[in-house]
């Protein structure tokens, strides 16, 4: 069935027009979703089972689909893997619908290709930026080649998580590379190394939103949560041809030099050097952004606490490499969007 709104966004940042299909079993949730979106600017398709979507899908492909995950006929999750393993459809965002600190549906989620989740009730402020964050990524992919869209709306998937991290990924991807750069890497790693601090937190996707904008501590199920999102950002991009290079670097950007770090506990120059360069990286930044917890500890809090993990948490020679590219002022702050960068990549 189809629902047409204004036409006309109401709110800045709407996309004009966007198609926004919303498939629920649950009427009162189906006509909350329709309501709030015609408000908002959107015209709205609606699919009261997995079935009816996949055939509203065929008949006019949406910009974005809200999909809840239990359903009659055919479950959220069979419905966005046909979707995802179909090239003609594979790169119409997907957003779940699913219960507070439901964490099995999240990680099933990913496994079969959900590109976001937002968690019922929904509070209307957090779905209006999450739903203008995949039109944007919509609007940008469609005039991308498949493989950078891949690529482009994971990056944005995960940043758009979290309000806090704003920039981190551009950041990341910028600094690793002049830092990959000062170590006299080769060209193809340096390249990798790119590819990794843009997408090295991928995995916290499958990571609910309630854990990562936790203003007070962790539980130690939530922590172990946390330390499961290197897995799955490898299990992500394994599908993807640079999976062999940038793999390791997702997978091991949490290891120690000595030993203390995770998944897997590696040591000194086992752990991949393109991981430790992340590493390094995104912990200066961590400490240097403001996050729910705490204030950005600034330059000088941040530079004493990256030389006292010298040797410890981080490679010692990279470290000192690091800290001059700072102290010495040579550190460039990105001056491309994330979109150009990308571009790069392929260049």
């Amino acid at each position: 069935m189809l629902h047409s709104g204004s036409g006309i966004s109401r709110q800045k940042g709407a996309i004009v027009s966007a198609t926004i299909l919303v498939v629920d079993d649950d009427v009162s949730v189906r006509e909350l979703l329709v309501r709030f979106l015609n408000r908002e600017g959107y015209r709205t398709m609606t699919a009261t089972n997995g079935v009816e979507a996949l055939e509203a899908v065929a008949r006019e492909a949406p910009d974005l689909i809200l999909l809840d995950v239990t359903m009659p006929l055919l479950d959220g999750f069979a419905v966005c893997k046909q979707l995802k393993d179909n090239e003609e459809t594979a790169l119409i965002p997907v957003t779940m619908l699913t219960a507070l600190g439901d964490h099995a549906h999240r990680q099933r989620g990913v496994e079969v290709g959900a590109d976001d989740f937002i968690t019922k009730p929904f509070e209307s402020s957090l779905l209006r930026a999450r739903i203008r964050s995949q039109l944007r990524i919509k609007r940008l992919t469609d005039q991308l080649e498949r493989t950078e869209s891949v690529i482009f709306m994971l990056a944005l998937a995960v940043e758009a998580k979290d309000t806090y991290t704003e920039g981190h990924l551009r950041r990341l991807s910028s600094y690793s590379e002049q830092l990959a750069v000062a170590a006299g890497l080769n060209a193809r790693l340096v390249k990798a190394i790119r590819f990794g601090g843009l997408l090295h937190d991928i995995g916290k996707i499958s990571i609910d939103d309630a854990i990562l904008g936790k203003r007070g501590p962790l539980t130690d199920d939530e922590y172990a949560q946390i330390r499961q999102h290197p897995e799955y950002g490898a299990r992500i991009i394994a599908p993807m041809r640079f999976a062999n290079e940038v793999g390791p670097i997702i997978l091991h950007h949490h290891e120690r030099w000595d030993g203390k770090g995770y998944p897997q506990g590696l040591q000194g120059e086992a752990i991949p050097i393109g991981a430790r360069v992340v590493a390094i990286v995104d912990a200066f930044d961590a400490m240097m952004t403001d996050r729910p917890y705490r204030r950005s500890l600034g330059i000088d809090e941040t530079l004493r606490r990256l030389r006292g993990g010298r040797g410890k948490e981080w490679d010692p020679q990279l470290l000192d490499l690091f800290v001059g590219l700072v102290v010495e002022q040579r550190l460039r702050e990105p001056t491309v969007d994330l979109m150009t960068d990308l571009s790069g990549f392929f260049a």
